[in-house]
């Protein structure tokens, strides 16, 4: 008889913990979806549909407020050490998340700018850069959703490609600045937005290793590569 207060504890905590995952997930989706679709409108030169996705963003800043409120009452409830590992990469994911739906929001705003100049050609090197972002950010949710440090670490460790490529980019935009001054300012809303790529997968990275100290603990990382050669002089 007395084990049945205790059982329906554990059952209500599990509930609960169920259901925080579940909202962050949704959170995230959100998230990656409003990325896929500011760099549909960036491509369409769509000015409405750029307009809804800024306006989208607020769902996702209240989304984390609730998710944020939501985690720290689980934390009330006396958790091992394991559940604590939980809470905090929880509130850390979150934080990311809601970041990831700013740059989003950011791309969109840039779009409406940027229609207002010529297309350029080196439109395609930021349609690459984002399908890595949005397939890095789509991975380390999977990963999170399945507690799966070995598949966060390969999110990781792929973030090498995706700073290569935004250097790439970088580098063709600054050439094709100083080869034709009509282009500056396209190219440079263009430097803007694939900064905020770039951003995106250093946030995607911050979630990976969050789910390695919820899995591992402290257990040293294993190191990995960084290719972004933006502040190098070469």
């Amino acid at each position: 008889m007395t084990s049945q207060p205790r059982d329906h504890i554990v059952r209500s905590h599990d509930e609960e913990r169920e259901r925080l995952i579940g909202e962050i997930l949704r959170m995230g989706e959100l998230s990656v979806a409003q990325l896929e679709a500011a760099l549909d409108v960036v491509e369409r030169r769509d000015d409405r549909a750029a307009g809804h996705i800024v306006a989208n963003d607020e769902a996702i800043d209240q989304l984390e407020r609730e998710v944020s409120h939501d985690v720290m009452k689980l934390s009330l409830r006396g958790p091992l050490a394991r559940d604590l590992r939980e809470i905090l990469a929880a509130l850390r994911i979150v934080s990311d998340i809601e970041r990831i739906g700013d740059y989003a929001a950011n791309i969109a705003k840039r779009s409406i700018a940027l229609n207002q100049a010529p297309a350029l050609p080196v439109a395609g090197g930021l349609a690459r850069l984002g399908a890595l972002a949005a397939g890095q950010v789509r991975d380390v949710l999977d990963a999170y959703r399945r507690h799966d440090a070995a598949a966060a670490q390969a999110v990781r460790g792929r973030d090498a490609a995706l700073d290569a490529e935004y250097t790439r980019l970088f580098r063709e935009l600054l050439t094709y600045m100083m080869e034709d001054a009509r282009a500056i300012t396209g190219c440079t809303h263009h430097l803007f937005m694939a900064k905020n790529l770039e951003r995106i997968g250093d946030h995607a990275t911050n979630i990976a290793e969050n789910i390695w100290f919820m899995v591992h603990g402290d257990d040293r990382l294993p190191p990995r590569e960084k290719a972004d050669g933006t502040n190098t002089a070469s």
